[in-house]
Formats: C-alpha cells, sequence, structure tokens
C-alpha cells in the first residue's frame, strides 16, 4: 500500500535520542518511518527496527543517507527529521495542510531548542526570523516536500556541510516555503558543549565561506577541526 508520508531520519550513534524523535512521529496506517544508519556501533539500529521502522545502511554521509531514504520511501510526502529533533502534536496534518497550499514546494517547522542556556532564546528568534522572512529554514527544522518537487531538483546534493542549505535555496527558486506555526524541538547539545559564542561564529563563518565560494569538501575539514 503507498503511505501519505514517509519520514527519513540519517542516523550516526544516535541511541540516546532515536527513541524519543521516533514516539514523536507516532504510528498511523498511511505513515512509515525509514531510518538511514550511516554506521552506527551503538544500538541506533536495534532501536529502529524495534519501532517497526525500515532500516537501510550507508556510508556517513547526511545528504547520501537522506537521498537513499527518499529513493526507498513510498510515500508521497516526504520528511525528513533529525534523530534528536522531536515533532510537535497533529505534525501531520499541519504538513497535509501546508503542502496543499498552491505554489508551496516545501515546508518546515519552528525552532525549538532543548536546552536551559542562556541565550539559547534568541538563538531560536533569529533562526524563526530567517526562516520566515527570509525563506530560508536549516534541516533541524525538518524539511518536507512531495516526492516530486523533491525529484525535481534532484535530491540533496551530494557534499559534505551545508545540504540542507544548498537544498532549500535550490528548492525556493521553485515556489513558496513555508514555515508552520507549530515548532520542532531539537537538541541543544552543540550549543552546551561548544558554547553559544563559538557555536554561533562558527555557523555564521561557514555560511559565510560558502556563499564566497569555498568548497564544501575545506568547509567540512574546518568545521571538525573547529567543532
Amino acid at each position: 500500500m503507498t503511505k501519505i508520508i514517509s519520514v527519513i531520519i540519517p542516523t550516526l550513534n544516535e541511541a540516546s535520542t532515536l527513541g524519543n524523535c521516533l514516539k514523536s512521529v507516532g504510528t498511523c496506517f498511511n505513515l512509515e518511518k525509514i531510518v538511514v544508519d550511516g554506521g552506527s556501533y551503538d544500538s541506533t539500529v536495534e532501536i529502529a527496527r524495534n519501532y517497526n521502522c525500515i532500516a537501510l545502511a550507508t556510508e556517513s554521509s547526511r545528504a547520501r543517507q537522506m537521498n537513499l531514504g527518499a529513493m526507498r520511501a513510498s510515500g508521497e510526502i516526504l520528511l525528513f527529521l533529525h534523530a534528536d529533533t522531536t515533532l510537535p502534536d497533529k505534525w501531520a496534518e499541519a504538513v497535509l495542510e501546508i503542502l496543499r497550499e498552491d505554489g508551496v514546494v516545501c515546508g518546515a517547522f519552528a525552532l525549538s531548542i532543548s536546552e536551559n542556556l542562556r541565550g539559547l532564546y534568541l538563538i531560536e528568534l533569529i533562526s524563526n526570523f530567517r526562516s520566515r522572512v527570509l525563506n530560508m529554514p536549516y534541516g533541524d527544522q525538518a524539511f518536507f516536500m512531495t516526492k516530486r518537487s523533491f525529484d525535481m531538483i534532484g535530491g540533496f546534493p551530494d557534499q559534505p556541510i551545508m545540504e540542507d542549505f544548498e537544498f532549500i535555496r535550490r528548492l525556493g527558486k521553485k515556489g513558496t516555503i513555508r514555515i508552520s506555526a507549530l515548532s520542532v524541538n531539537t537538541s541543544g547539545r552543540r550549543w552546551k558543549k561548544l558554547g553559544l559564542l563559538r557555536t554561533t561564529l562558527i555557523n555564521q563563518i561557514v555560511i559565510a565561506a560558502y556563499y564566497l565560494g569555498f568548497s564544501p569538501n575545506k568547509l567540512r575539514k574546518l568545521y571538525d577541526k573547529w567543532a
């Protein structure tokens, strides 16, 4: 039976977060959950199977993992979800409502960060302003679109970093990007580990360098070194 929505989750050693992520997805007859693992050595894949997910494996590359999940998906709608992110209640209804709008090629959710760190509220405000005003949500906001829209731009670009940025930029040239009033809740573990200022600075340097034409391969090496 063809499903209406396929939720695709790329993973790499996400045993501590994947269960809550999958609980938020929920279950219904017209939904499939696809976990595409990049070589975990923890219990990530076992957790995925315990939640009746389709479990796939490939090399550790978020773009390739998501593209493989999309290729395997039977859903008319694709939703890409990070393993450390949870969906809001009634998320599926919001997805269907947004994608019914004329001219909409992609949607995403507003962002909420689950960490009690001073200053994170400002990061949420800036992220949600960027998403709504500049039509540039990021991957942790759970992109969703029809399979037709996904195929129209050839899926995620095969690059090691900024694949979500480039993906949404290409889709934005084809139509409207709509942001839901509902929020996903994503882990603040990176901000907690590196600190608010350092994390924000790294992000902005990488974005600026990408705009200036630095290669994604070089940016990936710099990002890994700094983070």
